[in-house]
């Protein structure tokens, strides 16, 4: 399969992820839970053509509350009970495949006086939204096609340090290549020398705490190098 084919089979799966987390956010109530949105999520994606996962048998792995610090493989979860009621921190991260095109992306959406907002009034939030998009920003910034998954790890790291943050992730890593198969996945860790060219597509997605903080924001997309060599969204 050509580049741009390829390039395009991805972004539409993509497309549709980023479609139903728009959907979805604005759309959890305070009588929500784990159960309650990744079922939602489920049946969003299905609706839009996509009833398959990558990820074991999780397309949708959702944390909220006193779970939005955990990092869980989507092997072990299990999707919790706790209302979301009228202040919480929900993150999704959707995982869909279309005849083995793989999707990812996750965010964190945000609930004050029982609903979802774009633009929270609570500090700690704002702060978690603004590290998480300045994270974003930098990598774009300071990658190139030599760049290695260990460089990068380096880099990001330091840069979460410095916001007065730590990397929540069980493996330490920052996100990962995308494959045909769960065991090709290589990371964004400490010890990958490969460049991040050597694969078509890579994750960024930082699960980050403020110091002493109650609440894990995420926020994932896909990444690839265009003709120029800049790091573009998918």
């Amino acid at each position: 399969m050509d580049t741009v084919k390829t390039w395009e089979n991805h972004r539409k799966v993509q497309a549709v992820a980023k479609d139903v987390l728009m959907v979805l956010g604005q759309s959890i109530s305070s009588r929500d839970t784990e159960t309650s949105i990744a079922q939602r999520a489920k049946e969003m994606l299905a609706d839009r053509g996509i009833s398959e996962t990558w990820y074991y048998d999780c397309p949708a792995l959702v944390l909220l509350g006193s779970r939005s610090c955990a990092s869980l493989s989507g092997r072990d979860y299990q999707p919790g009970n706790e209302p979301v009621g009228e202040f919480n921190l929900v993150t999704v991260d959707l995982s869909p495949s279309r005849e083995g095109v793989w999707g990812d992306c996750a965010r964190s959406f945000f609930v004050e006086s029982g609903a979802p907002v774009r633009e929270p009034a609570t500090q700690q939030f704002q702060e978690g939204l603004r590290v998480q998009f300045e994270l974003h920003a930098t990598m774009k910034d300071f990658v190139s096609p030599e760049t290695t998954f260990e460089e990068l790890h380096r880099f990001s790291n330091d840069k979460i340090a410095t916001a007065g943050f730590e990397n929540l992730d069980f493996m330490a890593n920052l996100g990962h290549s995308i494959g045909s198969s769960l065991d090709d996945r290589i990371y964004i860790e400490e010890g990958n020398s490969t460049r991040l060219s050597e694969v078509e597509f890579f994750t960024f997605e930082p699960h980050i705490r403020q110091a002493d903080g109650s609440w894990g924001f995420k926020h994932e997309n896909i990444y690839y190098f265009n003709e120029d060599g800049a790091a573009v969204e998918l």
